[in-house]
């Protein structure tokens, strides 16, 4: 037994309770309808000559119906006569290799067999500009070569900064279609300045490459298309910020304003860019974005398998385990914040022995005199929020809630021998 058990061993751990979360869940049924409309009602046809080649930019984030958007943009193409190929959009992500960026298209499911596409992979960029305060504007060598370019992408806020603009279509193209140099630029002066700086780079892009359209989706908090829209390259500056705040309106939310410790069970990349998604968690990577829960103390217990060892997330929060920390590939969670330049999420928190003593340091330090009436809340990760755990504390919030609804009577944890969760 070390001195770090010794030190919380004393610590009770309050009993819990399973709580149902109700979120909108309005979403768009026939999604291959309202695409086929939007593309066909936008007089497109007019700016699509038979033979022309067509890069359409597909990204790395898990959008719902991915899979089924950029084969319903592709079949459009081609019944105009066009030919078009598939780039992938998203920065260092895949290794920052061109097979590397491949594979993680094919491994969401577009694959060329799928799509009817051929996926063109290069991480070769040439600078097209550069911004008044000469940060250079990089964007795909292939897409450049293209007779035209059509951008897919979900809108959604960021997690590092607050803007008009946040992530989205215009992201997609100042960051994405600029590969590794063009994340690499765009994050350099940090960013305070990327609410500025995205708009920026897109609109010099939108103005002198051959931006066709772009395919914008909003998803409800059950991350399903809410909303689907395609927009000239004339509207994407006017309509985003429009997309932007109705993102804002669904996102998923933990329905406390105070915790005095959240668990997170599981934290990757596949959850989130950040491991965690800090619009639900309250916590943020950078000072320049804000939202979501006062949270005093914050442990995260594992990795996803899907994530391979990549921990990006785990320094923004209080407390960890060892179990994570063996699991940790320093390598790929150290790129992240080379990449990014915000390296607090890649350090690794006090990370203690089991889940149990973890736990019970995050609510020996949340800075109350009674600890068993601390405000727990435990979830999955940040993508499974419909059902969590609230301690006993907690429930009159419940029952005053028109969104909560108690699900089960109070129970204590349950650890194994080694101090983890059963």
């Amino acid at each position: 037994m070390g001195i770090l058990h010794e030190l919380v061993e004393h610590i009770p751990i309050p009993k819990m309770a399973k709580v149902k979360q109700s979120f909108n869940d309005e979403q768009v049924d026939d999604l291959g309808a309202v695409l086929s409309q939007q593309l066909n009602q936008k007089g497109l046809e007019n700016n699509i000559t038979p033979g022309m080649e067509v890069a359409v930019a597909v990204g790395s984030r898990g959008l719902d119906r991915l899979v089924e958007t950029t084969k319903g943009t592709i079949d459009f193409l081609k019944e105009q006569g066009a030919k078009p190929f598939i780039v992938p959009c998203m920065g260092s992500h895949g290794g920052a290799t061109g097979s590397g960026q491949k594979a993680v298209l094919e491994h969401l499911g577009v694959k060329e067999e799928v799509v009817g596409a051929e996926i063109r992979s290069s991480m070769e960029v040439i600078q097209i500009d550069q911004l008044e305060n000469g940060l250079p504007i990089y964007v795909d060598e292939l897409a450049s070569e293209a007779d035209g370019i059509v951008v897919i992408n979900r809108v959604k806020p960021h997690t590092a900064f607050r803007g008009p603009v946040e992530s989205g279509i215009m992201k997609m193209i100042s960051i994405g279609l600029g590969k590794q140099k063009g994340a690499e630029a765009c994050h350099q002066l940090g960013f305070k300045h990327m609410a500025e700086h995205v708009p920026a780079m897109a609109k010099i892009i939108l103005d002198k490459m051959p931006i066709l359209f772009a395919v914008a989706t909003v998803e409800n908090a059950f991350d399903k298309v809410a909303k689907l829209e395609v927009l000239l390259p004339e509207e994407i500056e006017e309509r985003e910020p429009d997309l932007q705040q109705l993102a804002k309106t669904t996102l998923p939310k933990l329905f406390f304003d105070q915790i005095d410790v959240l668990i997170i069970d599981e934290i990757g990349k596949n959850i989130s860019g950040d491991g965690m998604d800090p619009n639900i968690t309250g916590r943020y990577p950078t000072p320049y974005a804000y939202g979501g829960p006062e949270v005093t103390k914050m442990v995260v217990l594992d990795l996803t398998e899907e994530t391979e060892g990549n921990a990006n997330g785990v320094g923004t929060a209080d407390f960890t385990t060892q179990r994570l920390v063996d699991k940790m590939d320093r390598e790929a969670t150290y790129a992240n914040g080379l990449t990014s330049t915000v390296v607090g999420p890649t350090h690794i928190s006090t990370a203690m022995p089991n889940q149990k003593t973890a736990i019970q340091a995050a609510i020996k330090t949340c800075n109350i005199l009674d600890f068993t009436k601390a405000r727990v809340v435990r979830i999955k990760n940040t993508l499974e929020i419909g059902e969590i755990e609230v301690s006993e504390n907690m429930l009159a919030d419940v029952e005053t809630h028109q969104s909560l609804e108690k699900r089960s009577d109070l129970f204590e944890w349950e650890f194994n021998a080694e101090g983890d969760l059963l």
